[in-house]
């Protein structure tokens, strides 16, 4: 399992409206392979600044799967009107603990 963690910077303006989109863009993202699950947080101290955590059963369905096809196209199109800048996204992976 893999997580990816995208910090996505809003326009201050555009909040309710970024908000209210996120349902479309988690119906394009969940529709691809090796798709597990998405959360998104707002944060307290900068309430332009989302977190988007998107578990991906490999990192390969994301890097390639996803960013490759036209299910990216459409979930860049619904959520890149908001961006204030263009997000950063870094891939997790759990540490085993002995």
């Amino acid at each position: 399992m893999i997580l990816e963690i995208a910090t996505l910077d809003i326009r201050n303006e555009e909040l309710k409206a970024f908000e209210a989109i996120l349902p479309k863009a988690k119906s394009v993202i969940s529709q691809s392979k090796g798709f597990v699950s998405i959360e998104f947080q707002n944060c307290i101290e900068t309430p332009t600044k989302y977190l988007a955590m998107i578990k991906w059963e490999t990192l390969e369905d994301h890097t390639v799967g996803f960013r490759e096809s036209p299910l990216f196209l459409e979930w860049r199109a619904i959520l890149s009107p908001f961006f204030n800048s263009a997000p950063n996204a870094e891939h997790f992976k759990v540490t085993e603990i002995k």
